[in-house]
């Protein structure tokens, strides 16, 4: 029985190309005026693990979901740029759920004026807070009743 090596293992040293074609599933790719205030916020917030951490990109990873964190600065020859807001909200009508995270604990460790819904008991059978992050990105801790 051979066991798959787990890709996280080699984040922090993989190759760009490497990296690109280990990911799989839906991807998310945020755009950061600050990498490292956005990429040290989700972790101490969220938990989320932090990889490859400069002033221009990281790799986050939520379970087996992993987040790219680009500066504005990286995408100056992409097309989504010329469409950014000059201020924060950016992310207006996404709200990103983190499912098995304790929302009363990320809205603890949230700055108060950061949380943009408190937890509550919702209908569909989740415990969710909605967070703010520095960039103006929605995120929902949640987790089943």
């Amino acid at each position: 029985m051979s066991c798959k090596p787990d890709p996280a293992a080699t984040y922090a040293t993989m190759t760009p190309a490497a990296f690109g074609k280990s990911l799989r599933g839906l991807g998310v790719n945020l755009l950061c005026r600050d990498v490292r205030r956005m990429a040290d916020y989700m972790a101490a917030v969220f938990g989320l693990e932090v990889f490859r951490l400069s002033a221009d990109f990281a790799i986050l990873r939520h379970d087996e979901t992993v987040f790219q964190l680009h500066a504005d600065a990286t995408y100056r020859a992409h097309p989504l740029l010329g469409v950014l807001p000059e201020t924060p909200p950016r992310g207006a009508g996404v709200q990103l759920y983190l499912f098995g995270i304790d929302p009363d604990a990320a809205v603890e460790r949230a700055p108060p004026e950061m949380v943009l819904e408190p937890p509550a008991d919702k209908p569909h059978g989740l415990r969710e807070a909605t967070i703010l992050t520095p960039e103006g990105y929605a995120f929902s801790p949640a987790r089943a009743l």
